[in-house]
């Protein structure tokens, strides 16, 4: 198995990856840089050879010329070796010509007419004002092929600059493409690396909201870098050990209330023997003293089993049955399973909204709301009516239920979903409730990843159930 280094090794790896693409990037650009300068200079460089040495050549040529010429009339030795050095330098021009680039047909077809010219330096000293005359024809020609020489230099030289600029545009294109796509997979990779990074950490603070929302049957397992497996594994074992805490509990409470039952049980059957006058019978202060161990035995009893259906819901709250089910008939269902009681106390019930499915466990939210309608059903003055109201906001689902009671006190409405808490509003002539019908409907509304609240908007109590739609 592939073993990854801490959080911190692999941000330092993902800023090296990223820096190496940006510097080889730069370094590729100076090395271009570096080229087309050098290029630019060896152009140059040609450039003044070429632009010299036909300049030297037409300088060349006239002396070559003048030495000629001369040496045939004068018959003079200097001048005619003047005029084979003129002519040797004027070779070399001409190849030097050649090696930058001129086209050897125009070398040739110069040599041609030189070697025309050279060949009328030889003959009789009688001929030579006619050979002399001649030669003024052969130069000017060879004035003609200098100044195509000339000619063909320049145009060499601006197809070489042509040649280099279109060189240095095509480079900067190709650098503005390499740094455009190293800009892109740099971004790219910040991106990804980014959210690769990321993800461990969004699976770890999932884990810790599940373990804030006592979800202790999902196995914690994240994987990712080495110090994010560490605080997974230590998040593993914190989950495993609010599980022990939890059975620990469930088991304290089972065995509280199974010893407090017995006793409670054989307390309540002698005050019950006590009222029938089996030990003999009572006066009225022992009848008194009787009634009023037979209502705290009673409502101890009830306290006892509360305790019990409460830590029944926190366990089943965690074993959803899911399936797909409509809200409206849902709800309907549980207004039908009250119907007794609500028209008992006088009450008109009235179910609307839009029609929505969802992917729940019907029962916990069907338990859920009846306990609703349960209080306010309790709460509600007679004659009122109770609202159901299902409707539809970004991403969830809002059951709304609102009562026709008094409402819930301000220093109560931060505490109404505690357990065993009863509120200071409390209806006359009716039984005291055992306070964790609230709890029971927190619990089963948040293994659904959802909640329920109190809103505050008037006269009565405003109770809001939001279900995520996603689930």
């Amino acid at each position: 198995m592939l073993r990854l280094g801490s959080f911190r090794q692999l941000l330092l790896f993902a800023f090296l990856v990223i820096t190496g693409l940006l510097v080889g990037v730069a370094l590729r650009s100076v090395f271009q840089y570096d080229a087309l300068m050098t290029q630019s200079r060896d152009a140059a460089a040609r450039a003044l050879s070429l632009s010299g040495a036909a300049q030297s050549l037409a300088e060349r040529s006239a002396a070559m010329e003048r030495a000629g010429r001369q040496s045939l009339v004068l018959n003079d030795a200097v001048l005619r070796r003047r005029f084979e050095d003129a002519t040797r330098d004027a070779y070399g021009i001409v190849q030097r010509l050649v090696d930058n680039g001129l086209a050897p047909e125009s070398a040739d077809q110069w040599r041609k007419q030189s070697g025309a010219i050279e060949a009328l330096m030889v003959g009789p000293q009688e001929t030579a004002l006619a050979r002399e005359s001649s030669m003024a024809v052969q130069f000017r020609d060879l004035d003609a092929r200098n100044t195509e020489l000339a000619q063909q230099a320049q145009l060499l030289i601006e197809a070489q600059n042509n040649a280099l600029a279109e060189r240095i545009e095509s480079a900067r294109i190709r650098l503005m493409r390499e740094v455009l796509a190293a800009s892109a997979l740099a971004l790219g990779l910040a991106l990804a690396f980014g959210v690769w990074l990321a993800r461990p950490f969004k699976r770890l603070e999932r884990a810790i909201v599940g373990l804030g929302e006592n979800r202790l049957d999902e196995p914690i397992d994240i994987h990712g870098p080495a110090d994010v497996r560490r605080v997974s594994e230590q998040l593993e074992w914190l989950r495993l050990r609010l599980t022990e805490l939890d059975a620990d509990k469930a088991r304290f409470l089972r065995h509280v209330s199974h010893e407090l039952k017995t006793p409670l049980a054989a307390l309540r059957e002698g005050v019950s023997l006590l009222e029938d006058g089996v030990t003999g019978a009572l006066n009225p202060a022992q009848r008194e003293v009787t009634t009023i161990l037979q209502q705290n035995t009673a409502s101890l009893q009830a306290q006892i089993e509360a305790l019990l259906r409460f830590n029944a819901a926190a366990f089943e709250a965690r074993q959803l049955k899911r399936e797909r089910v409509d809200l409206l008939p849902l709800i309907e269902e549980q207004v039908h399973a009250q119907r007794l009681q609500w028209q008992a106390q006088g009450l008109s019930v009235r179910v609307a909204g839009e029609d929505i499915r969802l992917t729940i466990d019907p029962d916990k939210v069907g338990t859920a709301i009846a306990n609703l309608l349960s209080n306010a059903i309790r709460f509600s003055q007679r004659g009122g009516t109770i609202r159901f109201t299902v409707s539809s906001a970004p991403g969830v689902a809002l059951i709304d239920i609102v009562d026709a009671g008094p409402g819930i006190a301000d220093g109560d409405r931060e505490r109404v979903f505690e357990p065993f808490f009863r509120g200071e509003r409390q209806p006359e002539y009716a039984v005291k409730g055992s306070g964790i019908g609230l709890s029971i409907v927190q619990e089963y509304i948040a293994a659904h990843g959802g909640r329920v609240t109190l809103l505050d908007d008037g006269a009565g109590a405003h109770f809001r159930i939001e279900l995520p739609r996603s689930a």
